[in-house]
């Protein structure tokens, strides 16, 4: 379970800062729930992007157990499209497993989104919510 949340968390924040979303989502810096993980979200091409620029001493732990060396700096959101006026999706790698799998992000508010995403064919489903820290 611990790893479907990574998941969701990284969804939320790659499709937060999507080019489309850019006027109401603009990338910036995305926390989760727990603040153990920072995102920077950046356009890359017509996509948005997020890499890691902050982890806690247990998120980098958790992500060398699951075969990520180091977290900060990994590629966490890739290629996040708009799919409507406030949701977003795209591919959320997940340090803990290894695997990198397809979400969505929807945001709330300008500090708010939900990311969600499920492990397998709607099994195994999770949902964040990450605030905006910049």
């Amino acid at each position: 379970m611990r790893k479907v949340a990574a998941l969701l968390a990284a969804v939320i924040v790659l499709a937060a800062a999507g080019p489309a979303a850019a006027a109401s989502a603009p990338p910036g810096i995305w926390a989760n729930p727990s603040d153990s993980v920072r995102v920077a979200f950046r356009r890359c091409g017509e996509a948005i992007c997020g890499t890691v620029i902050w982890a806690n001493a247990k998120a980098e732990a958790d992500a060398r157990r699951g075969g990520t060396d180091r977290l900060v700096g990994t590629m966490l959101f890739r290629d996040f499209v708009e799919e409507d006026a406030h949701r977003w999706s795209g591919e959320v790698y997940i340090p803990d497993i290894g695997q990198s799998l397809s979400g969505t992000i929807t945001q709330i508010d300008a500090r708010t989104l939900v990311g969600e995403g499920c492990v397998f064919a709607g099994f195994g489903c999770k949902s964040q919510t990450w605030k905006r820290l910049k």
